[in-house]
Formats: C-alpha cells, structure tokens, sequence
C-alpha cells in the first residue's frame, strides 16, 4: 500500500496538473499511519483542486460522516448533487446516503426520495432508480405509491432483464407468497421478459428459482431450456438444467444435458458427481466409477475417498484404473502409508506396472508410523507384497511376509489363510528345503480349505 503512495507522490510531483491526485495519495498514506484529522484535510484539498471528482466528494463525506459531522457530509454530497444534476452517479450516492446513514429518519428518506424522483423524470424506467425509490416509499409506508411504481416497472419489465428483477423484486415486498395476484403478476414478469431476455443467466437463474419455489418444476425448466438454446455457453445453467431434469424424474434428458456440458468442458466436478451418482442408481457401476474418478482427479478428496473408489476397482479387476487413481492420490498426500500400501498393491496387479512393486511396498512401509502403522500389516498387503518379492527373487522377505499374513488372517478368512499356507509350502519346495514342515503346512492347509474330492 505504501509503495503505491509513494508512486502517485512522486508522479505528481513531476507533473503539476496532477495536484488532487497527490493531495489524495497523501491522505491515503496519512489514513494508513492512522492520522485521520491529517487523512481528511488532504482529502478537503483534493475535493477542492478536482470539484467535479465524485469519489473525492464521497472520500471527505466520508471522513466527515466518520468524525461525527453528519450534516456536514450530507451538505457536501447534496451540493454536488445539485451542481451535478445529470449525473446519475452523483444523485444516487446521495440518495444512498441520506438512505444508509439515517436509516429512521423520516425527513432523509423524504430527500432521498425527492432525489430520486427528479433522477427518474430524467431517466424513466431505469431499474437502479426505481428499486431504490420504491424502498424508500416503503419505508415510508407509502403503499399506495409503491404499487404504482410497482406496475409501471412490471409493464417495463420486457425492456431488460434489469427491469423484470426490479420489477420481481418489487412485487415479492407486495405481495405474500401465497397470494394468487402476486403469483400472477410475477408469472407475466418472467414470461414477457424471459420471451425477449433468454439469454440472460440472471434472469433465467431468478426466474427458474421462483417457479421451482412454487412447485412447477417443468416451468422451472422450460426457463432454463430457453436460456440455453439462447445462451449454449452458460454451463453452470445448463447443469443446473440437467440436475433439475433428473429431479423431475426425466433421467434421459438430464443424462444428455449433462453429457453436452462435458463434451464441451471435461473439467466440470459438479456434472461428474452428479452422474456419477445417476449411473449408481441405475446400476451402472463402471460408468458410476468413471466419473467419480474424474470428480476426484478435479477437485481432490480426502484419503477414504480415494481408497474406497480403489477398492472398487480393484474388485471390478481393473487394476490400472485404481493405479492411477491412486497415484494421484499419493501425490496429493504423500505421507499416507495407507494410500501407499493401497497403491502397491494396485501396482503388482496391473501387468504394465508389475514390477514396480517391490520399491512401492518397501517405501509404504517406510512411511508407517505409530498413526497408520495398520496399513502394512494387513493380510492383503503382506500377501501381495509376499508375491511381490518371490517375482523379484527375494524368497527370504517373501517368506516373512507370507508368515506375517499367515498370522494376521481373521480366523474366519479360512480360504486365504489356506492360500498363505500353500504359497508358502510351495517356496520350500521350489527351494527343496524343510520337507517336514512343507508338509504340515499342507496338512494344515488342507484343514483349513479341503481341496476339491
């Protein structure tokens, strides 16, 4: 902040006609040292070297109004209203002001509102005007008043779309929720503007949201149907459109909504999430498993999140997939031990990657600490990483491996303790030693899991 002061200082300085502009750097940067008695006689100064600069006049009303002198404020922006009567800016700041600074006081909102009526004989039909006249007639219980400027702006509200949200605005103050004059009247405000202003997304958004609020569901959609055959570029809408489809129980079209948004734009998370959730409830997992993929390639999860979409993977056998998600996931969190045992695992699973695996396991272990140290002592890791190992040559880790699974298989995972038991008897073999034990391993195996008669 203090190196731009002291810029605009030094520009003016080299420059004379740039007097209110250095008057004004100067109370930016007494303001920033907390002189704001000093701060204001700048801003004074620059007001009176540039009378025509609203934001001057706005900085010293300010000031004033700060230091307690409201009337001196409020003179200093009526002034420069007044010597400024074609300026729609000049008239309303006053009004706001008048409006904002005495919000009770019956003689501002009687200036504010003679300020604003001269404002719009010059400018009829300006929304920015009428919305805030209509506030102030309402402030004043002005209600006769009020519905005439109502009706005026809702027979203008074709003209803008600026014009009908006024207009909307206007009559949800009129009218109660409920009552079928205000309903009908806000129905002809959106239908004649939405005819000529489709392309609008405010108007579409604010339309689409009222119909959708007085349960009509498919005029909420048919607004934003129209948008976006007027607007093709507005994609947050036309999502919202999608997702308003599939609500309204019409699962084809919401589908085909949402996929245009992709093809357009791949990298939209709220259209992947959402049909990642439709293909889910139509029993469609691999394409439910896509797009949930793609939501956390965009937005990131947390670790579980990662996990559990591997896991599907994983058991839908697609080993690759899950790799991928899964390093993503590691690179996004690289102390979890558990996403990098979880990866290992989906590593020696997927051909292209296989032998990769041991350096992963390895490094998995390494990154277990006291917190997820569980992550590398379950039966699938040691397993895994027991194969891991006998594919890279390394039969003496192997074997630890396969002993520690051997030991940490629930006594109801009969099959895979079996398996264990079998992996490891057949390592002996290979090797040709310990006979004895080879075949009490078998023994035990056979127990555990009967081979087919």
């Amino acid at each position: 902040m203090t190196r731009v002061v002291i810029t605009l200082i030094s520009l003016a300085a080299i420059c004379p006609a740039a007097d209110p502009l250095a008057e004004f750097a100067h109370g930016v940067l007494a303001e920033s040292r907390g002189d704001q008695a000093g701060a204001c006689g700048y801003y004074e100064s620059a007001a009176a070297a540039d009378p025509d600069a609203l934001h001057l006049a706005a900085r010293v009303a300010a000031r004033r109004l700060a230091s307690g002198d409201l009337e001196g404020a409020a003179t200093l922006l009526r002034t420069f209203a007044e010597k400024h009567p074609d300026r729609l800016d000049a008239q309303l700041h006053y009004a706001d002001f008048l409006r904002e600074s005495s919000p009770n006081d019956n003689l501002a909102d009687q200036l504010a509102g003679d300020t604003l009526r001269r404002a719009l004989a010059k400018s009829p039909g300006n929304p920015a005007i009428a919305s805030r006249l209509f506030r102030t007639l309402e402030n004043r219980h002005f209600r006769d008043q009020s519905l005439a400027l109502f009706r005026q702006c809702a027979a203008e509200a074709e003209h803008s779309p600026e014009n009908a949200l006024a207009a909307a605005d206007m009559a949800r103050v009129l009218f109660d929720a409920k009552d079928p004059v205000g309903r009908a009247a806000l129905d002809q405000i959106f239908d004649s503007s939405l005819a000529r202003h489709a392309d609008s997304p405010t108007l579409a958004r604010e339309a689409s949201e009222y119909f959708r609020n007085t349960n009509r569901p498919e005029r909420a959609i048919s607004a934003l149907e129209a948008h976006a055959r007027a607007n093709p570029s507005s994609l947050d809408l036309r999502t919202r459109l999608g997702i308003l489809q599939l609500a309204a129980n019409r699962p084809d079209d919401g589908e085909r909504t949402l996929r245009e948004i992709l093809a357009i734009d791949p990298q939209r998370a709220l259209v992947h999430q959402t049909l990642a959730k439709l293909y889910r409830k139509q029993g469609k997992p691999e394409a439910a498993r896509i797009h949930a993929a793609e939501l956390l390639k965009i937005r990131g999860g947390d670790p579980s999140e990662y996990l559990t979409l591997a896991d599907e993977w994983l058991t839908a056998g697609d080993a690759r997939s899950a790799r991928l998600l899964l390093e993503k996931g590691a690179f996004r969190y690289p102390d979890s031990a558990t996403l990098a045992a979880k990866l290992a695992i989906a590593t020696r699973l997927d051909p292209d990657t296989r032998k990769l695996a041991p350096r992963l396991f390895r490094e998995a272990e390494s990154l277990a600490t006291a917190g997820d140290a569980e992550a590398v002592r379950t039966p699938e890791f040691l397993a895994s990483s027991a194969e891991a190992f006998i594919e890279s040559s390394e039969a003496k880790t192997a074997e630890q491996r396969l002993r520690d699974a051997i030991k940490a298989y629930p006594p109801e995972a009969k099959k895979d303790t079996a398996a264990a038991l079998r992996r490891l008897a057949g390592l002996w073999e290979t090797e040709k030693r310990n006979t004895a034990a080879t075949q009490a391993l078998r023994q035990r195996a056979d127990a555990l899991d009967p081979p087919a008669p």
